[in-house]
């Protein structure tokens, strides 16, 4: 039986056919780094301590997808032996920081886009980002609702897909990942399981879990609750 378990924020363990993927492992402790610059909340990041030791997380891992690189996706601690899959814009990163067994493709594993905010201005800025198909997971990455989600709905036909939430916003801007808007969205666009990951972690995602848990037809995990496919 496949699941998925939300560990904190983007970070993911999906139990497949392909073995025990980690999705974006951000595994440092809470309040090790300053505030997302130009955004509410200011208040040290992590906002939370991971649910177990990032050793156990790490355990036994198969493979690691990386949707990008942003450091509440990716923050180094990742022990180097690990297979990364990523998209092509970080590999040339990864492997300057010292991992090596870095591949853009896999056989039973295919990579879908978004869109990283609502404008071209900040679209571009903040760079490309990627989510990944498995198993029928759909992990949508950090993408607000847009074309490139809707037609990886159709393409892939998931059953379960996972969004990154939470309404992260800069001072004065649009969300650059999805809100509860976008949320109801993709609940009205699939049959699918949807589940909501991506809040209450980092200090800019301001909408909280009791927003989503409003939404009829989707999961919102608790940090280190798995939820069974």
């Amino acid at each position: 039986m496949s699941s998925v378990t939300l560990i904190r924020n983007a970070t993911l363990v999906l139990e497949t056919s392909v073995g025990r993927v980690l999705v974006d492992p951000m595994l440092r402790a809470a309040g090790t780094t300053p505030p997302i610059e130009n955004t509410p909340n200011p208040l040290p990041n992590p906002l939370v301590e991971l649910p177990l030791p990032a050793a156990a997380v790490v355990r036994d891992v198969d493979l690691c997808i990386v949707t990008h690189l942003h450091r509440d996706h990716f923050d180094d601690l990742l022990p180097r032996d690990v297979p990364i899959l990523t998209q092509p814009e970080s590999v040339d990163t990864l492997r300057e920081r010292g991992y090596e067994i870095v591949a853009t493709e896999h056989p039973q594993i295919a990579m879908t886009r978004g869109r990283h905010g609502r404008d071209d201005e900040t679209i571009a800025a903040l760079g490309a980002v990627s989510g990944w198909v498995v198993d029928g997971i759909y992990v949508a990455g950090d993408t607000v609702w847009c074309e490139e989600v809707e037609r990886a709905l159709h393409e892939h036909a998931p059953h379960t897909v996972v969004v990154n939430a939470g309404g992260a916003h800069f001072l004065g801007g649009a969300p650059i990942v999805m809100d509860a808007g976008d949320v109801r969205r993709v609940r009205e666009a699939t049959d699918a399981r949807v589940v909501v990951v991506h809040l209450e972690a980092i200090n800019h995602c301001v909408e909280r879990r009791d927003v989503y848990r409003a939404i009829e037809g989707v999961v919102v995990p608790d940090d280190g609750q798995s939820v069974e496919l």
